[in-house]
């Protein structure tokens, strides 16, 4: 029995650059939410949240709760592919880096700019690593595998980034405009980009949603 659904045959340095470059940039966006200081989208907060908690990098927290939220799919009888377990460790990864290199601004007039850069680059970011066909990310396939049940999806999605965005914000995690900015943003963004980055094989690739997260990174 494969542990992971098997990668493509078809294209597969272009999916393999797509998915690479995407969690990359993604985690990237991220970390200018971050500096940014103006709110994160609900999975960050919580990776924040959870990284103030336990006193390491926020990046190494996001993780932490990805690695976590993998695990959830076990009962849900969900198979990871290559870009699920690329998106638990590159996007934390991307993220620790970035905010190594990039300064905290301290006027509001530079971080507007930075927030709505990060959230303009994370919809780019997640279309490149969801064109590529090679896994959801752990929180979509959670929101998919319990849908899967017989849930409406966005019921379940709305649920959990609820559940998600309250314990980050209990744990400390920065709650603000920025986190509606990307609630309000992300969906028609990753609208019209999506098409551009999605690979075809012939038929249509099923679209799992942002990382998550985000979302997801996430």
């Amino acid at each position: 029995m494969r542990l992971i659904d098997p990668v493509p045959v078809d294209r597969r340095p272009a999916r393999l650059g797509l998915l690479l470059g995407g969690l990359a940039l993604y985690g990237v966006s991220v970390a200018m939410m971050l500096r940014a200081d103006l709110g994160q989208m609900p999975w960050g907060v919580l990776d924040q949240g959870f990284a103030g908690v336990l006193g390491v990098e926020v990046g190494t927290g996001s993780i932490m709760v990805g690695a976590v939220v993998l695990l959830l799919w076990v009962p849900l009888h969900r198979r990871p592919g290559l870009g699920t377990l690329c998106n638990v460790v590159l996007i934390g990864l991307a993220i620790n880096a970035t905010l190594v290199l990039l300064p905290a601004p301290e006027a509001l007039g530079a971080r507007v700019p930075l927030l709505l850069a990060g959230v303009l680059l994370n919809a780019v970011a997640t279309c490149a690593y969801i064109g590529a066909g090679l896994g959801a990310g752990p929180r979509d396939g959670l929101t998919t595998g319990i849908a899967a049940r017989g849930h409406s999806v966005r019921v379940v999605r709305t649920t959990i980034e609820l559940v998600v965005l309250g314990g980050g914000w209990l744990l400390g995690g920065t709650v603000g405009v920025g986190t509606v900015l990307y609630a309000a943003a992300i969906g028609p963004l990753m609208h019209s980009m999506l098409p551009v980055f999605r690979l075809r094989d012939g038929s249509t690739a099923t679209v799992t949603g942002p990382p998550i997260s985000t979302v997801a990174p996430d």
